[in-house]
């Protein structure tokens, strides 16, 4: 695997990002038009089939926005922990978790002073991002 840095740290699978999505627009498309052209006999399956495929892209997007929620909560704790152990104090309270998230990819050398900057000119997680001069990557993330 290639060093991860700030151009190539965004990670698609294309199953999930593409073909899973790209198929559920499929079948959402189809079923409306299904829905459409019904006739009094098959309205009731029609309709049955398209609040089906509505259900199927909550699920998909539900699916995947508690992962990321679970994930950042876990970014969270270990770089609230790696503040500790850096510089024996408690990470600020005015740090947001976006801005944690972005932390995350700073070397253990440039993120006490990364978190500093990031609190006193209310830095954005890509403005981190960008900041950071030594990468560590983050192979884990889903």
């Amino acid at each position: 695997m290639k060093n991860q840095n700030y151009a190539n740290h965004s990670r698609y699978v294309l199953g999930y990002h593409v073909l899973g999505l790209l198929g559920i627009l499929v079948l959402f498309i189809g079923s409306i038009v299904n829905l459409i052209h019904a006739t009094a006999e098959n309205l009731y399956d029609a309709s049955l089939i398209a609040l089906g495929v509505v259900f199927l892209g909550l699920i998909a997007v539900y699916t995947r926005t508690f992962a990321l929620r679970a994930q950042d909560r876990a970014i969270c704790a270990e770089e609230k922990f790696r503040y500790y152990l850096l510089t024996q104090k408690s990470l600020p309270k005015e740090i947001t978790v976006r801005q944690l998230i972005g932390l995350r990819f700073a070397s253990d050398e440039e993120f006490p002073e990364l978190v500093s900057k990031a609190v006193q000119n209310n830095l954005s997680e890509k403005e981190i991002k960008k900041a950071i001069k030594n990468w560590k990557g983050d192979n884990y993330r889903v």
